[in-house]
């Protein structure tokens, strides 16, 4: 897939991305984390788009990423020793290869589990694509 239709593919799945940050941000400074949150996530979402996956898998996993994003910056705000962290690394604590952060306010079982599949998905392809921390 060429740079061109990568976009033009994220933009059809994403056509908010770009307001994800201002849309997580409890204070204007989670805007510049959330955008560096997107760049962490950007890589992921377009290699599952490489795989021609059904459009509401793609969606599914989509959801769970703003799920996710949404999770790091309330995280950030409660334990805010956290700020210290590159991006990648904080995200690699938050999600391993068997689940993802419990989250806050509670979802179902299901939802977890299925959102718990979507953080298994990230974490082996940042693991196996070497991402180092940033």
């Amino acid at each position: 897939m060429t740079a061109a239709a990568s976009a033009e593919a994220l933009a059809r799945l994403c056509p908010d991305w770009e307001t994800w940050p201002q849309r997580w941000r409890y204070e204007p400074a989670d805007i510049a984390l959330g955008e560096r949150v997107l760049e962490c996530f950007r890589p992921f979402l377009l290699h599952l788009l490489g795989q021609a996956l059904a459009t509401k898998t793609l969606q599914r996993h989509r959801d769970h990423l703003w799920m996710l994003g949404g999770e790091i910056i309330r995280r950030l705000h409660e334990e805010p020793a956290l700020k210290r962290r590159s991006v990648n690394t904080l995200v690699l604590q938050l999600v391993d290869g068997e689940c993802g952060p419990l989250i806050w306010p509670r979802i179902s079982e299901q939802q977890q589990d299925s959102f718990d599949a979507t953080c298994r998905k990230l974490y082996q392809f940042l693991t196996a694509s070497g991402t180092p921390p940033d």
